[in-house]
């Protein structure tokens, strides 16, 4: 019974089971995440309490408890965490009268941790395009920078001058590399240190003069991801600038920037094919009002925008760097906590073992 609890204490899919009446009698760890409540106060709960299913079929299906349940891309509304798109399923317990094992897959999120769409995306991905809009935000950096300059140049101001330097470098080679992108040329990967890369991005926003307080909080004991130092920097440059957009309405707006292990994310397919692992996590949150609900399922596609102004090519270029580097990428808001997080899923810097990366310990 216990090696059982534990390989279910592993799953990474949210596993409930409902006691007769529907009432929360087990879940497992990725269950209590997925939730957002303990195990402790999730005890004998309602299911209904807790989590909403919007089609009413459904419902009345999952309330049969000797019913097998199996729906694909349903929309539940989970106590106080707002909308979610689900894959579920619903099993009667052998010999145990209204009894039920419930399973959870979030696929909210749009991207989430799915594969790539359909390769339409990319042909609307032109250098042009792409080149005008990613431009805008290093240059907000520079142009930052050269204000501060001109008003004085002498003590630590003149370290101003190498953050132009290494702007005007990182934007020639960001040109070479979109101009690539048409071409399907793969990125060259190497150990990055994801710290530095998020350390770069933030000085870039914060000589524009304008973002709002970014709160730092890492892991300092993560090892090197396996990536591409400066594909990291446009990844995190784009998220906060997008997170500092996001919140500059709020009363106080923050920006957060986390990194941690993630523990439990399943192998996912690399550009080569191979399972790759990824368990290092960057997350990027604000307090703003949040992503429109009709727009949530479609951010990182080409030309889909809530700026007035914007072109819509931020995130699906976001994506493909991303993807790039063998990482995944989705979004989640946190309703209760009034938060919008954007998680950037990467593996480790890795070695092949026997046909999969391994990590190096």
């Amino acid at each position: 019974m216990q090696d059982a609890q534990r390989q279910l204490s592993s799953l990474s899919l949210a596993v409930v089971l409902l006691a007769p009446g529907q009432r929360i009698a087990a879940a497992n760890p990725a269950a209590e995440q997925f939730l957002g409540q303990s195990f402790r106060r999730l005890k004998d709960r309602a299911l209904a309490e807790v989590i909403r299913f919007v089609e009413p079929r459904l419902a009345a299906r999952l309330a049969e408890t000797d019913a097998h349940v199996s729906a694909r891309a349903t929309n539940v509304v989970v106590s106080g965490h707002g909308p979610r798109r689900l894959d579920v399923t619903a099993a009667p317990v052998i010999d145990q009268p209204g009894w039920q094992v419930l399973t959870l897959h979030d696929i909210s999120g749009a991207e989430a941790m799915s594969e790539d769409p359909a390769a339409g995306d990319d042909s609307v991905l032109r250098a042009p395009d792409i080149l005008a809009h990613e431009i805008k935000n290093p240059l907000a950096g520079i142009r930052g920078a050269a204000q501060l300059l001109g008003r004085k140049l002498e003590g630590s101001d003149l370290a101003l001058t190498g953050l132009i330097a290494d702007e005007v470098d990182r934007i020639a080679k960001l040109i070479d590399q979109m101009q690539s992108l048409s071409r399907r040329t793969p990125q060259a990967l190497a150990p990055c240190n994801l710290h530095e890369a998020v350390r770069r991005a933030c000085s870039v926003i914060a000589a524009s003069g304008t973002a709002p307080p970014i709160v730092e909080e890492f892991d300092p004991s993560l090892p090197p991801v396996l990536g591409n130092a400066d594909a990291l920097v446009q990844v995190v440059l784009n998220l906060i600038a997008n997170a500092a957009d996001a919140c500059r309405d709020a009363p106080a707006p923050r920006v957060i920037v986390r990194t941690r292990f993630a523990s439990g994310l399943q192998l996912h397919p690399g550009t080569d094919g191979t399972p790759v692992r990824l368990p290092i996590e960057l997350r990027i949150s604000d307090n703003g009002p949040g992503i429109d609900p009709a727009l949530r399922d479609h951010v990182f596609e080409p030309f889909v925008t809530t700026k007035k102004s914007g072109q819509g090519l931020g995130l699906a270029l976001v994506r493909r760097l991303v993807r790039d580097m063998n990482g995944r990428i989705g979004h989640d808001r946190d309703e209760n906590g009034g938060w919008t997080h954007f998680r950037v899923h990467l593996p480790m810097a890795s070695e092949r073992r026997n046909g999969l990366r391994e990590d190096k310990t």
